[in-house]
């Protein structure tokens, strides 16, 4: 880096030394020599002085050539300058030179000291001393400042570049901030985080036994309160089994750590006859903003946990969402408050509306369907103009329409894609049933053009939804999307106002997802089927819908034939070579006969349809199969879910699939 002049290799103390070495050599060679030749003495002596300055500038040569080969500690004046060289060598900051290799060529005493090396770093490699590599400090970009550590301290480095003699070389000053580093870590640790508590599900576990409601609750509240003490927070109780809990940002990465092991202490509490678990929901609030933004954004994430079933907490942070928890099962409700609640208010909706589309999930099946009629029907009683987007080419789609070919209320009310993208006005409302993931939805191109949205699902949410929805309904403890209509049904037509068809449609897709009401069913469940049998449904009109051909049976009984059972208690099946989206619901058959099968406890199966792998699963009730298929970016219920991977082959879907079951088992590994 730095010009070696004639000046400095003459002044250097080894160029003296050995000058005058030379000098005393050739002096003493000279006057051995005019001894001898008395006659000469001229001429020796012309001869000395030029031997004399021959070996001089070959020795300074060599010199040279020895401080080009392993450089000097201190550059010369002509390349810092004397001045601003004392500044920087005697500087309490450290200061170091290296060459585009990362090797130290020069460093002041602050940077020996800082290190806490003993020996010199002179030729070492700069990542040897400090954090960053040697790619932070030679990459040509526009940042010329960039952080490191140095002997424990926190510095940041601004970085010169400086071209000498054909080289580049870089000088880096280094300025301590640890003070700040350590200022700011302490100012996000202490950040508030607000957040909300709420148990789930003890008044349902509680309605016979009204007596022992305060035992149950002060146990809950006594661990919260322990958990709050534990971390020096503020825990109230703003509302019945409902608290408020305020604590420092550091403890939230405690809890993370642990996974929120407040939600397996509650669930260790046992009451009523059944022995059965009470659970709470915790929504946290991790963003920027003022106390009232943390707030809302803990209501927030507390509403995506309850609709998510419950007995899990819900990080949300400014940009994404966490989820810890939801390995049991959500306790259906008796009341139908909340139904008629949402009825009143979607009636209102339907009423100022434009018109109304419906629609739910790509291949739908009966109980989307269902759900979709029954929303026709209550935006018939509105006298507002209602179409259905479905796939009328699909199979089961065929079957379920031949039940209103002859309801001329029903002509031309069921519509593609196409035809629904051309029905959106500036005043439409758009009702989407059985299905909250944007991914699945009929069509996405409707539903981002259509501002006034509304869902009814009974699938838990998988995600926060990416603009605000008029209503929000999603009651993963009930059966079905069916039963939920049926209950708004129920609230707000007038009697004998549902028709036959509709009624039967409603109760087969109830019957569909409760597999024929053996599974998943709570009280509000039959009572639906009761509201739907008062109007003209009957269980021996759709069991046609559930008769499958011989063809069919074949090919549900091939795809059965490759089993796997991984890790004890799960059933894998796959079937490689899926021709039609009919394949779809063969899965969905063969996940659900697997759950037959001795010692499983949950069952998928795979099928390849193109370039997408279709996954259903299902589950016996001990297996959360919607927390395993979300990690594939899928979704559904706890006891029954779905995912579509875009993958070149089954095999590769099923690693990624046994891998989301390793870390469901194994959540510490």
């Amino acid at each position: 880096m730095y010009k070696k002049t004639e000046r400095t290799i003459l002044l250097s103390p080894l160029s003296l030394i050995v000058c005058a070495a030379l000098a005393a050599l050739t002096i003493s060679v000279s006057v051995f020599l005019a001894v001898k030749n008395p006659g000469s003495r001229a001429v020796i002596v012309i001869f000395a002085i030029a031997v004399y300055i021959a070996l001089c500038a070959f020795a300074i040569g060599i010199i040279n050539a020895i401080q080009e080969r392993y450089e000097v500690k201190r550059p010369s004046g002509p390349v810092l300058g004397s001045i601003m060289y004392d500044t920087i060598n005697f500087s309490a900051e450290p200061a170091l030179i290296c060459d585009e290799t990362g090797k130290i060529i020069w460093f002041n005493k602050a940077t020996q000291t800082a290190s806490g090396s003993s020996s010199s770093i002179l030729g070492s490699k700069i990542g040897n001393i400090i954090s960053s590599q040697i790619r932070d400090v030679t990459i040509d970009d526009k940042k010329h400042e960039f952080h490191t550590t140095l002997g424990g301290k926190n510095y940041t480095i601004e970085r010169t570049k400086i071209r000498s003699s054909d080289k580049i070389y870089f000088l880096l000053m280094f300025r301590d901030v640890t003070n700040f580093v350590n200022l700011k870590q302490f100012v996000k640790n202490n950040e508030k985080v607000v957040s909300y508590i709420m148990v789930d599900n003890l008044e349902e576990l509680l309605q016979f036994e009204q007596e022992r409601y305060r035992e149950a609750a002060a146990k809950i509240e006594n661990l919260i309160r322990e958990w709050a003490s534990s971390c020096g927070g503020i825990v109230k109780e703003y509302e019945r089994d409902k608290y408020l809990f305020i604590f420092k940002s550091e403890d939230l990465d405690k809890f993370i750590q642990d996974r929120f092991d407040i939600l397996d202490k509650v669930r260790d509490i046992r009451v009523g006859t059944g022995n059965i678990s009470v659970t709470i929901s915790i929504g946290v609030a991790k963003v920027k903003g003022e106390l009232a933004d943390k707030e809302k954004a803990a209501h927030i994430a507390l509403d995506m946990a309850l609709q998510r079933g419950g007995d899990q907490a819900v990080v949300k942070y400014d940009e994404t969402v966490d989820f810890y928890g939801g390995r049991t099962n959500s306790i259906h409700k008796r009341t139908k408050v909340k139904a008629r609640v949402i009825s009143d208010e979607l009636v209102t909706h339907m009423a100022n509306a434009g018109n109304v589309l419906v629609m739910a999930h790509k291949y739908p099946d009966y109980d989307a369907f269902g759900a979709s009629v029954g929303i026709a029907r209550l935006a018939m009683f509105c006298g507002v103009r209602v179409n259905v987007v479905t796939s009328p080419k699909d199979p089961n789609i065929k079957r379920c329409m031949k039940l209103f070919d002859d309801d001329d209320s029903y002509k031309g009310v069921f519509v593609d894609a196409a035809q629904g993208l051309d029905l959106v006005r500036s005043d439409t409302l758009l009702v989407i049933v059985d299905v909250n993931n944007k991914a699945m939805f009929e069509s996405e191109d409707i539903a981002n053009n259509v501002s006034n949205i509304v869902i009814v699902d009974h699938h838990r949410k998988t995600a926060e939804f990416d603009r605000p929805i008029l209503i929000p309904y999603i009651e993963p403890a009930s059966s079905s999307a069916s039963e939920l209509v049926s209950e708004m049904l129920e609230q707000s037509l007038p009697p004998s106002t549902l028709h036959h068809s509709e009624a039967n449609m409603l109760l087969a897709g109830i019957s569909l997802d409760t597999k024929q009401f053996t599974k998943g069913t709570g009280t509000k469940t039959y009572a639906a089927a009761m509201y739907l049998r008062d109007n003209g449904a009957s269980y021996e009109d759709i069991q046609d819908l559930f008769k499958t051909n011989i063809r069919d049976y074949k090919q549900e009984a091939a795809f059965g034939e490759k089993v796997e059972i991984y890790r004890h208690c799960m059933a894998i099946a796959v079937n490689p070579n899926g021709e039609s989206s009919f394949d779809r619901v063969l899965a969905a058959r063969v996940a659900d006969n697997l759950l037959m099968v001795e010692e499983v406890a949950a069952s998928f199966a795979l099928v390849l349809i193109d370039d997408t792998v279709h996954i259903s699963a299902r589950s016996n009730g001990t297996i959360n199969v919607q927390l395993i298929l979300e990690a594939l970016k899928g979704g559904g219920r706890y006891d029954a879910a779905g995912a579509q991977i875009k993958a070149a082959s089954v095999q590769d879907a099923l690693l990624q699939l046994k891998k989301a079951i390793d870390n469901y088992l194994d959540p510490e590994d």
